[in-house]
């Protein structure tokens, strides 16, 4: 089982901070929120902190948690392994935005537009319920691309 976290970053309450993932991996041509694997010793709101700098060079500020999402492993992830993803959110943050993301192309999109971008399915249905109050639980079941099952727990209702 393996931690992570991502972090969804708002500018001016209209954008939010996304990656074009040009790396060679499963995510490769995908746009994804900043974040990253939980170090050993390491709190995933640490995790959150250290992934925003060394990926955006952003320092962010009061990261509030906004979901946990677990990512089974049935054989046949894309993901190689089970995950459990914290999501945080800030709209707070000092610093410069870099032009070299070791990850791929860094970019602020219109928050309304984040669901039309390419992006893994279960993260156009989970997206939208990270920019409004409160916290919950999801479970996003994948075989290869193809997202099988997803539920969603806790009392948030999108508005």
């Amino acid at each position: 089982m393996k931690l992570g976290v991502l972090v969804y970053l708002e500018n001016n309450n209209e954008h939010v901070l996304m990656i074009h993932r040009e790396k060679e991996d499963e995510h490769q041509g995908l746009w994804l929120a900043p974040g990253g694997k939980v170090e050993p010793n390491e709190a995933p709101y640490e995790t959150a902190v250290r992934e925003m700098l060394e990926e955006t060079g952003l320092h962010i500020q009061d990261p509030e948690l906004k979901a946990v999402l677990s990512f089974p492993d049935e054989g046949d992830s894309p993901f190689g392994d089970e995950w459990h993803v914290f999501v945080f959110y800030s709209n707070s943050y000092s610093g410069t935005l870099t032009s070299d993301c070791p990850e791929g192309r860094l970019e602020w999109i219109p928050k309304d537009n984040l669901t039309e971008l390419a992006s893994w399915e279960g993260d156009r249905l989970f997206t939208p319920r990270i920019l409004q109050p409160g916290c919950f639980s999801a479970k996003f079941l994948y075989s290869g691309k193809c997202l099988l099952d997803h539920t969603f727990f806790g009392t948030q209702r999108l508005v």
